[in-house]
């Protein structure tokens, strides 16, 4: 049994349920076995003892851990032959028990990396709390745990239940499984069985150019962003609302003007949307009733000389899809220009860090309550005082702590190991080990992988707007189920070409890119896209996939042709293609291109189509029937993106095992973890065995019966660290106001031209520390030929001392 499976004492929402329809099709008799391949498992139903003083059947261990009394038992109570397993908890705080097949060479069946297998089992049980639990064996790690798979109802009378598993993971020759309890009460099962599933898929046709097939391609659509947007929310209804504010230009601020635009994928059409604040560098997540949450923004732009920075809004508001407009709430407790915005399992929101109105770093932490419909007084969120700096990375964890991964926006990481855990009950953070340049994740992006019930993170490249280096090409592995989880290398970020000046060339060494775009795609794999050399300048022109089954990056897809560097962002549209807009270097200029990327899979001939979803509002735990035109191998729920600066924390692929009835119906099972899937408005996708995706549909998850039962009963696994962390907490620093932040945060010297022109503080290290080089750079980068000096000139841009920048050189 493998020693790093914990489970947390939560509440577990009761299923409901969901109509009349999906209660008929849900309790008629229990599907048969349809033939197939032999059953792999060896005594699959209990009948031959085990050896001598051993009190288990042959071929099966007591499994399971945590703090419970429990029984296990043979008896004759069996759904066939004359035995069956029965396992009982007369008293639970923590764990579970569970027979389980016992995990060595002779009786864990041998399977086939990429296949799947059905599971099924009789049983007869008087708890709620039963889970279908499956471990493998990986060649080089030895036994883990991989996944749960399904809750089989409360049945008095023999019921069956099926399950088929994901694609076997790369590395893995043997399984094992067993039904687990982890609430009081009695379970009784018989007649176990693994078998592979059938044929394989016929081969995909091509339906487009063979490099299309094999690599996709992009293309910029003819109708121009209206807005400067520096935010993108993919709504509840497929549209996408893009939120400019400023737009990041002084002219428009001055003017009030302050702007965002919805757009509509099915006609490529845009509306502009009056926008009450300037919305520039806020913080934004999707509520679950699939209205936006947009805090904070820009009060005010640095003054002319540098000595006063960006400074951040109190505001707050909601922006109904429905209305499509913008109401106001309560205010934060204070300025958080650049907040992180972190939806919890209960449908509150969580969000650290930023600039106050007096452009000081803000310490205090601001929680909006779902219930309440308001931002809580200060006094009634917990608070450690830490500072997080500037779009921290937040990733909500399945046991409810957060993760803050190393990503974040200008400057350099936090204290420490720069990655950290922070346990909001405990009102604790701990320090995570292993991620290298720690300093330079200025602009990287973090995404918990597909699927989510595997724990891990990738961070991906980055760089420093201050120092300002080449960006890197580092990518970062961590698995946080592990004991204590540490940071691994990963491979490098494949390279492309870099625009340095209007000259392009291929990108050697290190070089890697920041302002990258990491996308969550409906196979399972995962697109990066977009980035720069350096802070507001020099596009790198890549992109690639990451395959989180393998661990490797597929290089050479074709790259955006549009520059998507600072204030870009790349997005899952429901039809399963890739949006992104947005480049605003810092000359100052925005480009309004918009491009779609089509991934090869949508040349790989027809797409299932899902035909019914019998309810699109669904609770924890439930099993949700649909039906698809032909077999589908996975199916997910993807949360739509609320992305802006490289960053959306709240992105996740949840997996929906499912129980396959027969080729076109299939029962999805829903995790019953709200961390694991946050309440809200889900793009439910069913993939085939050539990985091509439906088109998504849109389900609710969560609803007020399921948040209001998630706090006091068992929950399924929840697989979380030792007891022990390796690294002790963080000392708390009191309470404190803020702390110091200098106006150059940005990486701007405010000495030279206007506020929205950012001449670095710190050139590229190529550039020579001469008026001539530094003159000859911003010319190469399209910055205005005359640029007036705001005061003195710390640069050297002006030796004649006209007043104006590189006008004589």
């Amino acid at each position: 049994m493998p020693v790093n499976i914990r489970r947390k004492a939560g509440r577990r929402a009761a299923v409901a349920a969901v109509g009349a329809m999906t209660a008929g099709l849900l309790l008629t008799a229990p599907q048969q076995a349809t033939a197939g391949p032999p059953n792999l498992l060896t005594n699959a139903g209990f009948e031959t003892a085990g050896a001598p003083g051993d009190d288990m059947p042959s071929c099966w261990e007591k499994s399971g851990w945590g703090d419970n009394d429990f029984t296990f038992a043979t008896v004759a109570d069996a759904h066939s032959g004359s035995k069956a397993m029965k396992v009982s908890l007369t008293r639970r705080l923590s764990g579970d028990r569970k027979a389980l097949v016992t995990e060595n060479t002779t009786c864990a069946p041998t399977v086939v990396p990429g296949k799947q297998y059905d599971l099924s089992a009789w049983y007869k049980s008087n708890t709620p709390d039963v889970s279908v639990t499956v471990f493998r064996h990986d060649t080089t790690a030895g036994w883990q745990y991989w996944t749960d798979l399904q809750n089989p109802p409360v049945s008095a009378g023999w019921a069956r239940t099926e399950v088929r598993t994901p694609a076997v993971p790369p590395g893995t020759d043997k399984i094992t499984w067993g039904m687990s309890v982890y609430g009081v009460g009695t379970l009784t099962t018989d007649d176990y069985a693994l078998e592979e599933v059938g044929a394989a898929p016929p081969q995909p046709g091509c339906t487009g150019t063979a490099e299309q097939c094999a690599k996709g391609k992009w293309e910029v659509i003819p109708a121009k962003n209206p807005v400067r947007s520096m935010h993108a929310v993919v709504l509840k209804n497929g549209k996408v609302l893009l939120i400019a504010g400023s737009g990041n230009d002084i002219a428009q601020f001055n003017a009030g003007t302050f702007t965002s635009a919805v757009y509509d994928p099915a006609n490529g059409s845009f509306k502009t949307i009056p926008t009450p604040v300037d919305m520039f560098c806020s913080g934004h997540v999707q509520l679950s009733d699939g209205r936006v949450l947009v805090m904070s923004g820009n009060k005010g732009y640095p003054s002319a000389d540098g000595k006063v920075g960006y400074q951040g809004l109190k505001d707050s508001y909601v922006f109904d899809p429905a209305t499509e407009a913008y109401t106001k709430t309560n205010d934060l407790n204070g300025g958080h220009w650049y907040p992180s915005a972190t939806v919890l399992g209960n449908g509150d929101v969580i969000s650290f860090g930023g600039l106050k109105e007096d452009s000081t770093g803000n310490v205090t932490a601001e929680r909006f309550s779902a219930a309440q419909g308001k931002w809580l007084p200060m006094n009634e969120v917990n608070q450690t005082w830490s500072y997080w700096g500037l779009y921290p990375s937040m990733i909500l964890m399945q046991d409810g702590r957060l993760f803050y991964s190393g990503s974040h926006t200008f400057g350099n990481g936090t204290q420490g190991s720069g990655a950290s855990i922070y346990d909001y009950g405990a009102n604790t953070v701990t320090d995570v080990p292993g991620l290298r340049k720690k300093d330079e994740r200025d602009e990287s992006a973090s995404v918990l992988l597909p699927p989510a019930q595997d724990q891990r993170v990738l961070t991906i490249g980055g760089g420093n707007n201050e120092s300002n280096p080449a960006a890197n090409r580092l990518t970062e592995l961590i698995d946080l189920k592990a004991a204590s989880p540490a940071y691994t290398a990963g491979p490098d970020l494949p390279q492309g070409l870099v625009d340095v000046g209007g000259v392009k060339r291929a990108q050697t060494g290190a070089e890697g890119k920041m302002y990258v775009s990491a996308v969550l795609l409906p196979d399972g794999k995962v697109l990066e896209t977009g980035g720069g050399l350096h802070d507001r300048a020099d596009p790198v022109y890549e992109a690639s996939f990451f395959d989180p089954a393998t661990n490797t990056y597929k290089a050479g897809l074709p790259a955006d042709p549009i520059p998507r560097t600072y204030h870009s962002a790349g997005f899952l549209l429901p039809d399963g293609r890739v949006m992104t807009v947005g480049d605003n270097p810092g000359n100052g200029t925005y480009n309004n291109n918009v491009s779609i990327y089509t991934p090869p899979y949508l040349f790989k001939g027809a797409r299932p189509k899902l035909t019914s979803v019998i309810d699109t509002q669904w609770l924890y735990g439930d099993t949700q029937r649909i039906t698809v035109d032909r077999p589908i191998v996975k199916a997910e729920l993807i949360r739509p993106a609320a992305v802006t600066h490289s960053s959306d924390p709240n992105q996740r692929f949840v997996d929906l095992p499912m129980t396959v009835v027969n080729d076109t119906t299939v029962d999805l099972n829903v995790t019953s973890n709200p961390n694991l899937a946050p309440p809200g408005w889900y793009m439910l996708f069913g993939v085939d065995a050539n990985g091509v995706p439906s088109v998504a549909t849109w389900v609710h998850l969560g609803g007020p019966s399921a948040l209001a039962a998630t706090q006091e009963a068992p929950s399924p696994h929840v697989h979380d660290f030792a007891d022990a962390p390796q690294a002790a907490p963080q000392q708390n620093p009191g309470k404190r106001d803020s702390v110091p932040v200098a106006p150059t945060v940005a990486g701007c010297d405010r000495h030279y031209g206007t506020v929205n022109q950012c001449v670095p503080t710190n050139f590229p290290a190529e550039v020579k520390e001469t008026t001539k080089a530094r003159c000859d750079w911003l010319a190469s980068h399209q910055y205005p030929k005359r640029m007036k000096v705001n005061g003195s000139d710390p640069l050297r841009l002006d030796p004649d001392g006209d007043g104006y920048a590189c006008d004589k050189t």
